[in-house]
């Protein structure tokens, strides 16, 4: 992604804007529509751009903000704005601005370019930083109390009393609680004191509910590589300037304590600094990393947090009292009042695209949003994406390398196991070489982890009569099987049902067997092949959330466990010591299909899975199963070569002008009924632009053709890198009328071809 940088915002965001002088204000609206509407402002309620308010719409009353009246966006991605202007005399009047810390003129601004870029309603994106945590006002100060001197003639006093205002005598200002709780008294004691005017109230500073980072804590002895990146980090934090850096190494060579040093850095000026993760409900060891070096916890935003947590950590970010937070993508659009650094950690990881409704990569517009307010931007990763490897080696990223682990820790050794020469027994999935592998492994006492990316028992169940596939109704897709909880499971939809007793197409009882392993078959095969060993499965079915998987992480430190079994939650970052041997069961999963990516995806993944080998003293195996073991991944992970793949990689991709050397945008056109779908996939392509460096290609069924009930047809626009995307959209989109059961979704950038 590369677009011109924008120029400067067009107001400032401590000046009344011209449209809030004119007592005429737009205000943005965290919904779907074309813009910003205007209101008039009352006479008494002077309003600036970036105001919170509240708006009659209908006959209800909606939160929004008071938007800029002029774009500071490039032409080429200016949205074609809505033609209408309503009369002053048929304007609404805003009806009140809440106590509300308003937005600055850099978010205003990132909220417009995303929805540009991604060609969205900029109200929605608002909503993903107004919508749910903004309800009501800031809230009000407590109320503490103190002595009043001199104390009233009439006080009558009591041994209760008499203990009240012995200890508010030290003239510290205490709480109706803390009063009660200290002097061993109600609460009516501390009124009656109050109503009898012996004590006074005084408004306390609001509580503040995250600690401070201390920057100077414990900070960690880096040395030579370690430190020369820690270095050049901390160098580019200082400068408070725009930039991007790449900070690649090895896995376990030390890159969240390398870039905790940036953080540092970043603390140490008085700046905010925010840290994204693909999975942040799965981060139990990286706090247990920050809270050692700063001697605190950072704020936390994700999905699974309270509505009054999400709410003070906005508030924290928008007054400057939160100054770390660690969360997922949506932490992007968090109102920080003094941003210093991003940290996008695993920036490989297709976790940070966003798929449904405003369709966006965190890790690309985390870039953009460093880039609007100057200050810098981290991507870390063992197995960089070949996006970010084509900025680095063209100059727009620096790149920091670290070639070995920290501690002297060595790599593991890969080995490759050609499952035609060394085949499983007749309904299993271990090749015996592995299993005596892993029998080797706990007898030493170390800990082994097999790893297969498929969750539940099986991926297909079929009739052995009739040949009848078990589908599920609303997608194209098969029902997987779920045996701990005896369910067919569609996992694209909320599909579920029990498994039939009989086949619903012949009717044969006992006739449906499942076909394939997931983790949970191969977690009862290894329970029969190793009876004696303490087994823990790692998936997001057996993993209620973050309590769970740090209870997990802990019971695998504290080495009570003997064999791990998990799908891609493994390969996620984790440090265990003991770990010395990981068995991938299926290193060709992945590798199928049409997937722009899917050699890219599968040399990562399976690269990170292999790193949780031999992290400490003791060495560590990695054995791959593989039917195609002279795959260019599989060689390319038995040499340890990353580097060279990821070439072979932009050969391939670079004469046909795909990304990260052309761009790319997918429409997907649904409906509900294929007819429909088939008309309007076949209108745009009718209407399908074309010239120098364009093509378009489809329509076709996405492969996903039937998803949530929606029959589903593609499109795909590929460009030339120096051809913006978003005015050949808008003219295309221009172009076709779609009736009210039509939709189309634009994918600006696909990382998922589904």
């Amino acid at each position: 992604m590369a677009v011109a940088p924008p120029p400067p915002h067009a107001h400032d965001p401590d000046m009344p804007s011209p449209a809030a002088q004119a007592r005429r204000v737009p205000v943005l609206l965290p919904m779907p529509f074309a813009g910003a509407f205007d209101y008039k402002a009352p006479a008494d309620m002077r309003l600036r751009a970036g105001d919170i308010v509240s708006v009659p719409l209908g006959n209800r009353r909606q939160t929004g903000v008071v938007w800029d009246s002029q774009s500071a966006l490039p032409p080429d991605l200016a949205q074609p704005a809505p033609n209408k202007t309503v009369a002053d005399n048929r304007l609404r009047a805003v009806a009140e601005r809440l106590d509300l810390p308003p937005l600055n003129a850099e978010l205003r601004h990132f909220v417009d370019w995303v929805a540009a870029y991604t060609l969205s309603p900029p109200g929605m994106v608002l909503a993903m930083t107004l919508r749910l945590h903004m309800k009501g006002s800031a809230p009000a100060p407590a109320t503490g109390w103190m002595v009043q001197s001199p104390a009233p003639t009439t006080l009558r006093m009591t041994p209760a009393r008499q203990s009240v205002l012995a200890l508010m005598a030290d003239g510290t200002t205490r709480t109706t609680t803390d009063i009660a709780s200290a002097a061993g008294v109600s609460a009516g004691v501390v009124k009656g004191l109050a109503d009898a005017g012996a004590l006074r109230p005084v408004l306390l500073e609001p509580a503040r509910p995250f600690a401070q980072p201390d920057p100077l804590h414990h900070p960690p002895t880096l040395e030579g590589a370690q430190e020369d990146a820690a270095a050049a980090l901390r160098q580019s934090v200082r400068e408070k300037k725009f930039s991007v850096t790449l900070l690649e190494g090895v896995t376990g060579s030390g890159k969240t304590e390398i870039y905790l040093e940036a953080i540092a850095a970043c603390l140490e000026q008085g700046q905010q600094a925010l840290v994204l993760l693909p999975e942040i409900a799965l981060s139990a060891q990286w706090m247990e990393r920050f809270t050692r070096r700063f001697g605190v916890r950072p704020a936390v935003w994700h999905s699974e947090i309270g509505q009054k947590a999400r709410r003070q950590t906005w508030l924290g970010a928008a007054d400057g009292s939160v100054t770390v937070v660690v969360g997922a993508r949506s932490a992007l659009f968090l109102p920080f009042c003094n941003p210093g650094l991003i940290i996008v950690d695993e920036e490989h990881e297709s976790l940070f695209k966003q798929e449904e409704g405003v369709i966006y990569n965190a890790r690309d517009m985390a870039v953009v949003r460093g880039r609007l307010a100057g200050f810098p931007v981290v991507v870390v990763s063992a197995t960089p994406s070949l996006e970010t490897l084509a900025n680095a080696q063209a100059g727009r990223y620096q790149r920091l390398v670290l070639p070995t682990r920290h501690g002297g820790a060595s790599l593991p050794q890969t080995h490759l196991l050609d499952m035609r020469d060394a085949p499983p027994e007749r309904g299993m999935f271990l090749s015996p070489k592995l299993v005596k592998d892993i029998a080797a492994t706990l007898g030493r006492e170390e800990q082994a982890m097999l790893f297969l990316n498929r969750r539940g028992y099986a991926p297909l169940t079929l009739c052995r009569t009739c040949g009848h596939r078990m589908e599920c109704p609303h997608c194209t897709a098969w029902l997987v099987e779920h045996r701990n909880r005896q369910v067919l499971s569609c996992h694209y939809c909320d599909h579920t049902e029990p498994m039939p007793p009989v086949c619903p197409s012949c009717k044969t009882e006992h006739s449906l067997t499942a076909i394939g392993p997931g983790i949970e078959r191969i977690t009862e095969e290894a329970r029969q092949l190793f009876p004696d060993a303490r087994i823990l499965v790692m998936s997001s079915d057996t993993l209620g959330g973050p309590a769970a998987t740090a209870e997990a992480v802990a019971k695998i430190a504290r080495r009570e466990v003997d064999l791990i079994i998990g799908t891609q939650i493994v390969a996620k970052g984790w440090h265990f010591p003991h770990l010395t041997l990981v068995g991938i069961v299926d290193a060709d999963l992945g590798l199928g299909g049409a997937d722009l990516r899917a050699g890219e995806r599968t040399i990562q993944l399976l690269h990170q899975v292999a790193g949780r080998a031999g992290r400490a003293s003791a060495p560590g195996r990695v054995v791959l199963q593989s039917y195609t073991p002279e795959h260019p991944v599989m060689q390319a992970l038995l040499s340890g070569d990353f580097d060279q793949f990821m070439e072979q990689e932009a050969e391939q991709r670079r004469p046909g002008f795909w990304p990260p050397y052309g761009r790319l945008a997918a429409l997907i056109i649904s409906a509900d009924t294929p007819q429909a779908a088939d008309e309007a996939a076949a209108r745009f392509g009718r209407t399908a632009p074309y010239g120098e460096g364009i093509q378009v290609l489809g329509p076709a069924p996405a492969p996903l053709a039937l998803l949530r009930g929606r029959h589903r047809r593609r499109l795909l626009l590929r460009t030339w890198r120096n051809i913006a995307v978003q005015p050949i959209l808008h003219r295309w989109l221009g172009l076709v009328q779609l009736d009210r059961h039509m939709r189309v979704e634009v994918d600006i950038d696909p990382v998922s071809f589904l």
